[in-house]
């Protein structure tokens, strides 16, 4: 057996490089104009200068070198900023090597300072200057400043500190740091980096039924008309004008008959009942199907196109699934799980039994399945849909969803996969790695500021260049016990943190009437939309302000681009443990408008006692003076501040809970 490869370290050795996911085997993940900061540990023997820089390789083939300065001299850390312009497949590598004019320059400024070895070091000067001259091609120009700082070091008319000024300038240290004189140059691996639209990082989601839009009840015979697609088209304006940019749809197909739910999730349907959307399958059809009280395929796209007239993109539910009428179940039984009895197995969660769901089997005949679905999503996309919300992806293979993920990349790299996977750490990291834009996350069970404060922190870190949240206060599924207790209040603040707190965050409809009484014994609502028609009163949708706290918020969102950055958070401290204070900042190198841009949000746990107390701002980390004294702009309440490094808050529920406020440009200290 040959003897394993080693790799050379490299005479100047480059080691933790990222952003890299498991040594690239996964590209790590960018935005249009997203700042990606590049770094490395880079070290050498002895006391010699490093440089380094990053070289990008873009996807016309194109390469562009980054100079790479040193950021923490003690851990040898250093870093670049790549700020991407092209989406596609990019790859980046780091170079490092030893810097003969810096080590020069640095024994020199020390040395004729003291009056040590003082014509050595001008007359090594001169050689080390003349060698970057000869050795290294730039504009003529550029060579010119080099010339005067060796003529400098070599005019005898001068004192000796005269004559290092030009070589130790700003000037000439630019010059160098473009093209740099290099020895012993070391090269990192080839690493790859996935640059998407912003969409896939920054998003606004308001989730739909489309039956309940427009379905109407005849009080006479107590019978319900469907909504359809035309009707749901009617609330798409006022969708749009809270500035949401994704209207998401449950799933739109026919609904099985066979074991159908009724309401409340009751084993037995009654006349008329709607059942699940969810149980997915009839004789009308399957996925690739429209429910018939809907509509047709062309009022479908005709939705589609409403909703991009409107800057909307269209989000569809792809939960795989079918119930027992679907037409998989008869055409390819052996996509089932098949008992001793001869019955094939329904989806259980013990205790729960969905009794109208089979889950697809992929043990059988993974191809067949992996087609059958990926030409399912192919008509969809063809449809219009843009944008998809995948039911449960943790219990499907993940090498099925890595190969379905890899064709849309390839195919339809605009196309964007919405992860609702509540399970553990691993495989919710997994497939954000393998190729899901975006993730639900466990924002919604954070209900204290301690908790909240900690996550946040958690998913703006190292997950951030391949897992981005999507933060959701409520569900169709979940309603948590602070918010079946919390009020509008409450509603209205966990609003703020999800559009504040996350790059990317959803509504579900009714979220303005602060739908929060529960059905007993479960954590989601009762006469839930799964298994019935809703009608809302759309005329009383502000009755509790969240229809126009959700438009301020949007508008804030599209305002500072640091709210649609999912790096760049800091948590302050504050003195009472119900508050909680962050902040978002983009440095003006990291922001695509060239502006530095920051909003602070400050908010209470409390939905039913007044709580106030000191937040203690980290200037620094805003890049501000410790003296800076800010003027803040609070799109919640209307009101404006000044802030320093420390400031007094008092939320009162009747009042708000919240602050999300934007620091006004320019700082007065």
């Amino acid at each position: 057996m040959p003897a394993p490869q080693v790799l050379s370290v490299g005479r100047i050795p480059i080691v933790g490089v990222g952003p890299v996911l498991e040594e690239g085997r996964w590209p790590a993940r960018a935005v249009i104009g997203e700042a990606v900061p590049i770094t490395a540990t880079i070290f050498r023997e002895g006391h010699d200068a490093v440089g380094a820089n990053v070289v990008i390789t873009r996807p016309s083939g194109r390469t562009q070198v980054i100079p790479m300065p040193v950021k923490e001299w003690g851990n040898s850390l250093y870093e670049a900023t790549y700020l991407p312009s092209a989406e596609g497949g990019h790859t980046f590598r780091v170079e490092a090597w030893s810097d003969p004019v810096e080590t020069w320059a640095h024994a020199a400024r020390v040395k004729i300072h003291a009056g040590v070895d003082v014509q050595l070091m001008l007359d090594e000067g001169v050689a080390v200057l003349t060698r970057a001259v000869t050795e290294v091609r730039r504009p003529d120009a550029k060579q010119q400043l080099l010339r005067d700082a060796i003529a400098a070091l070599q005019d005898g008319r001068q004192d000796p500190e005269s004559r290092l000024a030009p070589a130790l300038s700003t000037a000439v240290r630019d010059v160098l740091t473009a093209a740099p004189l290099r020895e012993w140059v070391t090269t990192s691996p080839d690493y790859p980096l996935v640059v998407q639209r912003e969409r896939a990082l920054a998003s606004a989601w308001y989730e739909i039924f489309p039956r309940s839009e427009g379905a109407k009840l005849n009080k006479r015979t107590g019978e319900w008309a469907s909504g359809t697609f035309t009707t749901a088209a009617r609330r798409l304006p006022a969708i749009a004008a809270m500035g949401f940019d994704v209207v998401y749809l449950t799933p739109i197909h026919p609904i099985g008959l066979t074991h159908r739910k009724g309401r409340n999730n009751s084993l037995k349907a009654e006349a008329g009942d709607p059942g699940s959307p969810y149980a997915i399958g009839a004789a009308e059809g399957g996925h690739d199907a429209i429910h018939p009280q809907l509509g047709t395929l062309r009022q479908f796209k005709n939705f589609t196109a409403r909703a991009r007239e409107l800057g909307l993109e269209v989000a569809l539910d792809l939960a795989l699934q079918c119930s027992p009428d679907h037409p998989w179940v008869t055409a390819h039984p052996e996509w089932f799980t098949t008992r001793l009895d001869g019955t094939i197995a329904y989806a259980e969660n013990p205790p729960k039994k969905y009794q109208d769901i089979y889950p697809l089997n992929f043990d059988n005949d993974p191809q067949g399945i992996y087609e059958a679905i990926r030409d399912v999503l192919e008509h969809w996309v063809a449809a219009g849909v843009t944008l998809f919300r995948v039911d449960n992806p943790h219990t499907k293979p993940l090498t099925f969803w890595e190969q379905l993920l890899a064709h849309f990349a390839q195919h339809h790299p605009d196309v964007i996969f919405l992860a609702e996977a509540f399970t553990r750490p691993a495989m919710m990291h997994t497939l954000a790695k393998i190729g899901f834009h975006q993730s639900y996350t466990y924002f919604t069970w954070r209900q204290d500021a301690a908790e909240m404060a900690e996550y946040l922190t958690e998913v703006s870190g190292p997950s951030s260049f391949y897992m981005r949240p999507n933060f959701w206060p409520t569900t169709h599924d979940i309603l948590t016990p602070d918010m079946q207790h919390g009020g509008p209040a409450l509603y209205r603040m966990r609003a703020v943190l999800a559009a504040t707190g996350s790059p990317s965050y959803g509504i579900y409809t009714g979220y303005e009437f602060v739908e929060n009484v529960p059905r007993p014994g479960v954590e989601e609502q009762i006469d839930n939309e799964k298994y019935e028609f809703k009608a809302r009163d759309w005329a009383q949708a502000d009755r509790y302000g969240i229809e126009t706290l959700l438009t301020t918020l949007n508008r804030l969102r599209a305002r500072h681009v640091s709210l649609r950055r999912l790096r760049g958070l800091t948590v302050h401290p504050s003195s009472n443990p119900n508050v909680l204070c962050y902040s978002r900042h983009l440095s003006a190198e990291e922001s695509p408008t060239g502006r530095a841009d920051t909003v602070i949000t400050v908010v209470s746990f409390d939905p039913h006692h007044t709580q106030e107390g000191v937040v203690w701002l980290d200037l620094g980390a805003l890049g501000l003076r410790d003296d800076a004294v800010l003027t803040v702009d609070d799109a919640v309440t209307g009101a404006s501040f000044q802030w320093g490094r420390e400031f007094f808050v008092r939320f009162d529920p009747h009042v708000t809970l919240a602050h999300a406020a934007a620091v006004r440009p320019g700082v007065s200290s």
